[in-house]
């Protein structure tokens, strides 16, 4: 909308009232394309307190948000899709301790199924002919019938059992039971102990290990071809997942090693401490991550030697050796520089030589030439 103004008169004529007395001058409006409404005093300063506002019910607002980028999709897609392809096993396979009898049960188990059965031999009257010749011992007659078979049967589980579940604990050893192919628990506990005969052990390792492996390829940060060499301490954490979660839980973590190499850029030959530090933590995070779901505890993935690439490494020799070499002159550069004005200040403050700009570059440039020549001998 236009607005318009009016020129401000230098003289406003007075108004007179209704009591015939002339009104205070009123200035003219400045804005005649609106009405404006003059605003009473007393709703400008007000001595008593306003009285509460009345609350307004006010409805839920609703926000329409902007539907979301092309490339918001495709980042959110591709975090979902890495979750999703991160490894996992069965829930419900976890570790959890056996029941097992200590080993006195199964030996007083298997002593008393020896005695039945030697019990039921001389009920039936086969014992052998010295046996049955011993004072106070009157071997039965005519064999074994029903009954001594089924006392016989009876007694030959029973020491059967007994000794045949008998099993010696070891430290850093475990055991992962198994009942027709269902999980039922790990042993780890040391010394003589009963275990189920009926049931399949198989032996884990859970002590701290280590292995290195071959050398493995890799690159650097500039996309350069490496070898490298890596420490790996580890150990079997959950044993249930360890044996039944995953085929090979070694092969595995060899796998894990060599697939997180090509992930992360490893710090070049003759780097610092400081980025051969970051490369072992990157690398231990990014295999931990990938082997706890198996039960396998990565405690570090330390490189022991990076090398290049043999397709590579001559190009890389040539760069490093040109590389030290510019070094090197750079220095001699900069030290026979300051030599240089070293010398010439020293001459010029002492007063013993008067130069102008001339004398001055032919001076700096003759000795620039033979400290140059005292450093080349002396390096060669």
């Amino acid at each position: 909308m236009t607005t318009t103004t009016s020129h401000i008169p230098e003289h406003v004529p007075e108004s007179e009232g209704a009591d015939g007395g002339v009104a205070a001058a009123r200035p003219a409006r400045l804005i005649h394309a609106e009405s404006t409404t003059e605003i009473p005093v007393h709703l400008l300063f007000r001595e008593e307190p306003a009285a509460p506002p009345a609350e307004v019910k006010l409805r839920p607002a609703v926000v329409h948000r902007p539907a979301p980028d092309k490339e918001d999709r495709d980042t959110r897609d591709i975090g979902v899709r890495a979750r999703a392809s991160a490894p996992g096993v069965d829930p419900e396979i976890v570790e959890r301790p056996a029941r097992v009898l200590p080993g006195i049960a199964g030996v007083l188990a298997g002593m008393c199924g020896a005695a039945g059965c030697a019990v039921t031999a001389w009920w039936a009257g086969v014992l052998p002919p010295l046996a049955a010749e011993a004072p106070g011992l009157s071997a039965g007659t005519g064999g074994p019938g029903p009954a001594q078979w089924a006392a016989f049967a009876g007694a030959g589980a029973l020491g059967l059992f007994g000794f045949g579940g008998l099993a010696r604990g070891r430290t850093g050893r475990a055991w992962v039971l198994e009942l027709f192919g269902r999980y039922r628990g790990t042993v780890r506990g040391t010394g003589l102990l009963w275990v189920n005969p009926l049931l399949l052990r198989r032996r884990v390792d859970v002590r701290l290990r280590h292995w290195r492996g071959e050398p493995l390829p890799a690159a650097d940060r500039g996309g350069v071809a490496l070898r490298v060499t890596v420490l790996v301490v580890w150990r079997v954490r959950d044993t249930a997942r360890a044996t039944l979660g995953v085929e090979d839980h070694e092969g595995y973590l060899r796998a894990c090693v060599e697939a997180a190499l090509l992930r992360v850029p490893v710090a070049a030959p003759g780097a610092g401490r400081g980025a051969v530090q970051a490369t072992q933590d990157a690398l231990t995070r990014l295999v931990a991550a990938d082997a706890g779901p198996v039960g396998v505890e990565v405690c570090a993935v330390r490189p022991l030697r990076v090398e290049y690439a043999p397709e590579v490494a001559a190009a890389m020799h040539r760069r490093r050796i040109a590389a030290l070499d510019a070094r090197h002159r750079a220095g001699v550069i900069g030290s026979v520089v300051d030599s240089v004005e070293d010398t010439v200040a020293r001459l010029t403050m002492r007063g013993l030589v008067d130069l102008d700009d001339y004398e001055r570059q032919v001076l700096v440039k003759d000795l620039t030439v033979a400290f140059c020549a005292g450093r080349g001998e002396t390096g060669s």
